[in-house]
């Protein structure tokens, strides 16, 4: 936090990468006080699950227009299969894909820069079938994929962001809810990390005000957490089905503290317990009070 003594704030290495020339689209849709600012829907049909608790929350078209540009920015960041609960669930990504068709979308673009070997990641886990099947194409990254951003952040000054996101209409976050070593649950604020370029590592100094800059920076149109699988121990990579409990649940929101403030439940702690929520919901970027902020949640 800006004034703390002996916390330095972190910034790009000058000329490391192309400067940013336009600013950051708006990627916000109106709010709607007739609507919640957060859903969950259960169901067995994890495209069924998405499905409702999109359409209590608006329906795609609230979000995607026609012939509007759409990033998708799931968690594949790991070489593992679907049950193991650390990547995005590829149904959940294939039905968000149909949505964004259904809307009219003229480009769907999926993405994230986490895992050594992308293109291995996208096929173990399932998603690059989903989203081909679906319509969408799969963007695989490599740092000349960032340029260097202006956060004004509370620790990040600047930082190399995913360049494609200047060129998109709209940003979807689509995390999966997991534990997570350094800051005990994720869902997500945490996964624009795969967003980013640079050494990420230099973030981990102060974690947790990383993850509230990036979301600052990052404002989606919607997040969608996957809540069908959740890893409930040894995360973010996992591996064992046994630290793995089924939900069968998703949640659609506006609000992203109030998504990872609901999210943080399935580890059995609320979002009060979690510094990066806390601290975002003291910094305005949402509330913590999920119940307070509007939520429906479908049986």
């Amino acid at each position: 936090m800006a004034g703390e003594a002996g916390l330095l704030n972190v910034g790009c290495q000058s000329g490391s990468y192309r400067k940013a020339s336009v600013a950051k689209p708006d990627f916000l849709v109106a709010a709607n006080p007739l609507l919640p600012k957060v859903t969950l829907a259960r169901n067995q049909s994890h495209a069924g699950a998405l499905s409702s608790a999109l359409d209590a929350i608006g329906g795609i078209r609230r979000f995607v227009k026609k012939g509007e540009r759409v990033l998708l920015k799931p968690n594949a960041a790991w070489d593992r299969v679907p049950e193991q609960g650390v990547n995005t669930n590829p149904v959940i990504v294939g039905e968000m894909v149909r949505q964004c068709k259904i809307a009219g979308a003229s480009d769907i673009i999926v993405t994230d820069y986490g895992g050594a070997d992308a293109r291995k990641i996208f096929f173990r886990s399932g998603i690059r079938n989903a989203v081909e099947q679906n319509g969408g194409r799969v963007l695989l990254l490599s740092e000349d994929d960032f340029i260097e951003a202006d956060f004004n952040g509370r620790f990040i000054t600047s930082w190399p962001v995913l360049k494609h996101i200047f060129e998109v209409d709209r940003l979807v976050n689509m995390p999966i809810a997991k534990h997570h070593g350094l800051v005990y649950g994720t869902a997500s604020m945490k996964n624009f990390f795969g967003a980013i370029g640079g050494n990420r590592d230099q973030l981990h100094m102060r974690i947790d005000q990383a993850i509230v800059d990036l979301a600052t920076f990052f404002k989606p149109t919607l997040t969608v957490i996957d809540a069908t699988r959740v890893l409930m121990r040894h995360g973010p990579g996992g591996g064992s089905h046994n630290d793995v409990m089924t939900f069968d649940s998703v949640i659609c929101a506006t609000d992203q503290v109030a998504a990872d403030s609901r999210a943080c439940e399935f580890l059995g702690k609320s979002g009060r317990e979690i510094a990066h929520v806390v601290m975002a919901a003291q910094q305005g970027l949402g509330e913590i009070d999920y119940r307070r902020a509007g939520y429906k949640e479908l049986l």
